[in-house]
């Protein structure tokens, strides 16, 4: 025990000598202010002057109530302080005070009558502010709550490593009364553990502070004297704020059952391991042939030695398929992967072969009935039903299959296809943890390629609904000559929101718009539309471009939270001019004979859906001849490139103002658009003629 303990457990002699102070009172920093009888300040602790501002100089002589008090409340105080030192009755309770710096805050206040030997009468008031008393009083009740509560053994030991306190948990798990555990060691209280590893794995924590987690303690208890337990002990030191070492706790896990369950199920948790790698593995993308080949990468070699995912060609080709009982399986062979051995590889269709399987082979059967088919020891004459021909049969057995196992790739009541394993240097049979295993893996890998089927037709649907939502084609205008484009992303990646529209205003003017959703699916397709619309109807109204995209942002505000950023500019042929607002958008580009191709410079706006920020016009002159590129992000973003790269491709590309629009559309996109763009792309070039 330290010299700073003043007792110790077990009736031996208090030892005395000074103490280290606690770090509590540092936490509440209590603030001490003594008043005279006046109410006037004549004692000011620094904790005062940090908890009300007011140095001690500026505190010191002044009316405590008109230097702390609103004047709202200073006739309350007031009397509150006349009760204090008439009756000696101390007050407490919280109460707002203005800080120097003119905030409130809500202290924690304690106030009493003092007298000195001459019987003087002071007032004195100690005050915490109130959050952080709440705090810890917060804290405290918690900690306890737990302690009492939870189902793991808690239990506080001092410096001494003798028992403070333990909570019901562990008085249940030792069989030993709560008070017969403080004051005790842990060798007085359990003899039939090893205590001298535990306390020395505590005295190290005590000395290191570095916790011990999970360590564990095998041994018997008075709860049971006759069954061996294991617990799962980590311990912690416990220190205050200001660094004293107050002892350990430690908490205590009886895993003797998930322990012997663990051993006893070793092999079943590989298992589970590999069905959570392939959770992992299969299904990264929506595309058939990786999701397939992913299958067979988890199954070989954890669970055979060769495997073959086979597909029926009527479900590749998007088609369902029913066998009957006589019928032949047409299947496409989508993977192979083969731990070692050439001839087992030869013995399976290449990747992307179509063939015939008889009626009778084991995988036909699989197909057709949708069940697994086990052939734990494979013979000589079951070889000529595995094999889809006569020469794959001897490839088999030159390579030593002696164990086969088919089951069916079955999702939403539909068998797409079957995964077929053989084993050969493997020496253990197929049993029914093996099924159970590949039945997972491929009910797993059937729902990820059934998912492409769907997300191709759901990816159909929502580019459908894409293009019927934009013009097709962009309508004449005067003083105008317009060409445009929407490309949708790569196959594999769902439509977005992107859109353009040309829209007639009065007096001769035309709107120009280029938009983006955020997201993509038929969602954003659909909000893109909504969009789509509002422009329309607010360009109807003749707005500034500001002001419209002050009202679309509105809009959009209201779309399930949808965000989208916009370029919105209407093109006046009299003045030869363009007033352009941004919102969240890339700049357009503007191209002007005999001058290079540049970025219009205009403020960027937020995106639509933000909301609560204004948007700014900007003019530009636009001459007969000049071209305004818009486009939206996919155009030039990549994953490669920093979009300043890109966007200076795009000015170069525009060098020729003199070539025809459509010609020039076609150049952006051939040269700009990456075939593995995940991004749709709208693009639309407006040029400035004469009017008639």
């Amino acid at each position: 025990m330290s010299p700073a303990e003043a007792s110790a457990p077990g009736g031996r002699e208090p030892m005395r000598g000074p103490v280290r102070p606690g770090g509590l009172l540092d936490v509440l920093s209590v603030a001490s202010v003594v008043l005279d009888t006046k109410g006037r300040i004549v004692l000011w602790s620094p904790q005062a002057e940090e908890l009300f501002g007011y140095s001690a100089p500026e505190a010191l002589g002044q009316y405590a109530a008109r230097l702390m008090v609103d004047e709202r409340h200073i006739e309350l105080v007031g009397k509150l302080f006349a009760d204090v030192m008439s009756t000696g009755r101390s007050w407490a309770g919280g109460f707002p005070i203005r800080h120097k710096d003119g905030t409130t805050h809500v202290v924690e206040f304690r106030n009493m009558r003092l007298m000195d030997d001459n019987g003087d009468v002071f007032a004195l008031g100690l005050a915490a502010d109130q959050s952080t008393v709440r705090r810890l009083e917060q804290d405290v009740a918690l900690s306890e709550r737990i302690v009492k509560q939870s189902p793991i053994g808690l239990a506080v030991l001092d410096t001494e490593l003798r028992f403070v306190s333990v909570n019901p948990a562990l008085e249940q798990m030792n069989g030993v009364p709560a008070e017969e555990h403080v004051g005790r060691t842990i060798r007085e209280v359990l003899p039939s553990l090893d205590a001298d590893a535990l306390e020395s794995s505590y005295l190290r924590v005590l000395r290191t502070g570095e916790p011990i987690i999970d360590e564990s303690a095998v041994g018997r208890t008075p709860a049971d004297p006759d069954e061996e337990h294991i617990w799962s002990v980590s311990v912690y030191r416990l220190e205050d704020a200001l660094d004293n070492v107050l002892g350990v706790a430690t908490s205590v896990v009886d895993i003797t059952e998930p322990y012997r369950a663990g051993v006893e199920a070793e092999h079943a948790r590989r298992r589970l391991a590999v069905i959570a790698d392939a959770s992992a593995r299969i299904g990264t993308t929506l595309d058939l042939e990786r999701t397939a080949r992913e299958l067979a990468d988890v199954a070989v070699p954890e669970l055979a030695d060769l495997a073959v995912v086979d597909l029926l060609d009527t479900v590749a080709e998007g088609r369902r398929s029913t066998l009957g009982p006589g019928e032949p399986a047409v299947l496409r062979a989508l993977a192979v992967r083969a731990e070692q051995g050439a001839d087992t590889v030869r013995a399976a269709d290449s990747p992307g072969t179509v063939a015939r399987y008889a009626p009778d082979l084991l995988i036909t059967e699989c197909v057709r009935t949708g069940e697994a088919v086990v052939v734990p020891q494979v013979k000589d004459e079951d070889l000529a039903r595995i094999a889809p021909s006569g020469e794959a049969a001897v490839r088999l057995g030159r390579a030593g299959v002696h164990s086969y196992l088919a089951v069916p790739l079955i999702a939403r009541g539909e068998v797409l296809g079957a995964l077929d394993l053989k084993r050969t240097r493997n020496p253990a049979p197929f049993d029914d943890d093996d099924l159970l295993l590949a039945r997972e893996l491929a009910a797993r890998a059937a729902v990820q390629i059934d998912n492409a089927r769907w997300y191709q037709n759901a990816r159909t649907t929502a580019l459908t609904l894409q293009r019927s939502l934009l013009p097709t084609h962009p309508r004449v205008t005067p003083g105008l000559e317009v060409a445009s484009r929407y490309q949708p992303a790569g196959a594999t990646v769902e439509v977005g929101g992107d859109w353009f529209d040309v829209i007639p205003l009065d007096g001769d003017r035309t709107a120009l718009v280029v938009g983006d959703v955020m997201g993509s699916g038929i969602n954003a397709a659909a909000t893109m539309g909504r969009l789509r619309t509002a422009t329309n109807t607010l360009a109807s109204l003749g707005l500034d471009p500001a002001a419209l995209l002050e009202h679309l942002d509105k809009t959009t505000s209201g779309l399930d939270h949808s965000i989208a950023t916009c370029v919105y500019a209407v093109y006046d042929p009299h003045l030869r001019r363009c007033r352009i607002a941004n919102a969240g958008h890339l700049p357009p580009a503007r191209v002007r004979p005999g001058r290079p191709p540049e970025l219009l410079d205009l403020p960027t706006g937020v995106p639509l859906g933000v909301g609560g920020v204004p948007f700014a016009t900007t003019t530009v002159a636009f001459e007969p001849g000049d071209e305004l590129v818009f486009y939206t992000d996919g155009l030039v973003e990549t994953r490669t490139h920093s979009l300043d790269e890109r966007l200076d491709e795009l000015l170069a590309l525009l060098g020729d103002p003199a070539r025809p629009l459509e010609d020039a559309c076609d150049l952006l996109l051939r040269e700009l658009h990456h075939p593995d763009n995940h991004d749709d792309v709208a693009l639309l070039i407006a040029r400035a003629r004469n009017l008639p």
